[in-house]
């Protein structure tokens, strides 16, 4: 066997150190997760925009953004916008908790997050057109109306396409994984979320696309640079087209150099984190996957969306906001103090979003049913002005009262913090100019 020295070791060099991956193997260090980006798409968007000076925008004040996704649709009365002067088959099944802002109050599930309002934005006249699920979460994505003749892109991809990665690692990452409107539409896939795979609140968490195959340590991947042998062997025994292996060859040698960089990997390992931290966020899967997207925003990934829970309660809603609502109140509240304590909350952008409100009637299944006319959504940092409640709804939560907000102006507020301007056009398939956001308008209250 060859002594350590500068001379690259092939696998005939020294065969007993190497266990030859598997496919399954190959697909671990290989792809980044379902209906995400693969590493080789993700360096060759790199290679090949930076060299055309592609990435136009620049940081705004949000270098980060954190967008937490509540499938189903939260009820605003459960939580943000409790009415406790209205009738009971109104205002529901709970009491609410008094906040540091004077005479405003939260959901007494979301006590929490009720001792920092003043350091959070919640606006709570949203005014919804969509009731469906998926019409209403690809507004909320993307702030358009869905059509079947085009598909726009979602805020996280748009981001990785004018803002492009930093330090190495992608610019749009999902936790646990990518979700149905989360997506592209008509930039393509390159600028897709880099979807982990796995469940940083479950045990045996591994970011798979960072794992190195069983027999390749650290020290041959670092010293011996050998990966190049590794794939074109593995390929060479299963490619029947001469051509397919060289076109992955060059981008899936740069993949491998990615995951060699100890800060990318170290990233996505949240056993870095304390127990105390740890206990902070709540040791949970609402909890390890905020901590987990703190970490990557740290790091220097652009835009996180990570999804949680369930909330379409149609029925038992007491129960159900009981079990759910004390966890993300803890991972939220522990996630916006965090980032507080350690002075990334002004270029750390939360944001809280659902796809709609819920009916203000409690149902005769003991629920709330699907109802878009208001609703409210919670954020805080990136530039937004600390302890503002923006807007109202009627005495019933069923109507905007004061400032009505349509989602498009939300985004646009949005774009605007990240340093994008909404009323660029993109060109979609067909040579067509598309504007990011179509007659948004920037909320200058919510600016500080």
């Amino acid at each position: 066997m060859k002594s350590h020295s500068n001379d690259v070791v092939t696998w005939a060099d020294d065969p007993a150190h190497f266990t030859k991956p598997g496919r399954r193997d190959f697909l671990r260090v290989g792809v980044l997760g379902a209906l995400g980006l693969t590493l080789g798409d993700f360096l060759r968007m790199k290679e090949v925009r930076a060299d055309q000076k592609f990435y136009e925008s620049k940081e705004g004040r949000a270098k980060g953004v954190i967008q937490i996704v509540l499938p189903g649709g939260m009820a605003h009365q459960e939580s943000w916008d409790p009415k406790p002067e209205a009738p009971l088959e109104y205002r529901g099944p709970f009491g609410v908790a008094k906040t540091a802002l004077r005479g405003v109050v939260f959901n007494e599930n979301f006590g929490n997050l009720a001792k920092i309002a003043d350091k959070m934005t919640v606006i709570r006249s949203i005014a919804g057109k969509e009731a469906d699920h998926g019409r209403a979460s690809y507004a909320m994505y993307t702030g358009y109306r869905k059509s079947p003749a085009i598909e726009h892109p979602s805020l996280g991809a748009v981001v990785s396409h004018e803002l492009g990665p930093k330090n190495n690692l992608p610019p749009y990452v999902a936790v646990p994984n990518a979700t149905e409107y989360g997506g592209t539409g008509y930039l393509g896939s390159q600028f897709g979320p880099f979807g982990i795979g796995s469940d940083p609140g479950r045990s045996g968490y591994q970011v798979k696309d960072l794992m190195l195959p069983p027999g390749v340590d650290d020290y041959r991947f670092y010293k011996r640079q050998r990966i190049r042998e590794v794939v074109d062997t593995h390929f060479r025994q299963i490619a029947t087209k001469a051509e397919a292996l060289s076109a992955m060859d060059e981008f899936y040698q740069r993949a491998y150099a990615m995951i060699s960089s100890p800060a990318a990997r170290e990233a996505f390992d949240i056993s870095k984190e304390s127990g105390s931290t740890k206990d902070k966020y709540g040791q949970n899967e609402a909890g390890m996957r905020l901590l987990l997207a703190r970490r990557l925003v740290e790091a220097g990934v652009r835009f996180v969306t990570v999804s949680y829970g369930g909330w379409d309660h149609h029925a038992g809603i007491e129960n159900a906001m009981r079990r759910q609502g004390p966890t993300l109140d803890q991972a939220v509240a522990g996630l916006i103090s965090d980032l507080d304590d350690r002075g990334l909350l002004d270029s750390t952008m939360v944001l809280v979003t659902s796809e709609f409100g819920r009916t203000p009637k409690i149902n005769a299944t003991a629920g709330r049913d699907h109802y878009p006319r208001v609703y409210s959504i919670a954020a805080a940092g990136g530039g937004l002005q600390c302890g503002l409640v923006y807007g109202s709804s009627n005495s019933t939560a069923s109507e905007p009262e004061e400032n009505p907000v349509r989602i498009e102006d939300v985004l646009t507020t949005v774009y605007q913090q990240i340093g994008i301007n909404a009323d660029k056009e993109l060109m979609a398939p067909g040579a067509r100019p598309i504007e990011i956001i179509d007659g948004g308008e920037v909320i200058k209250d919510l600016v500080s």
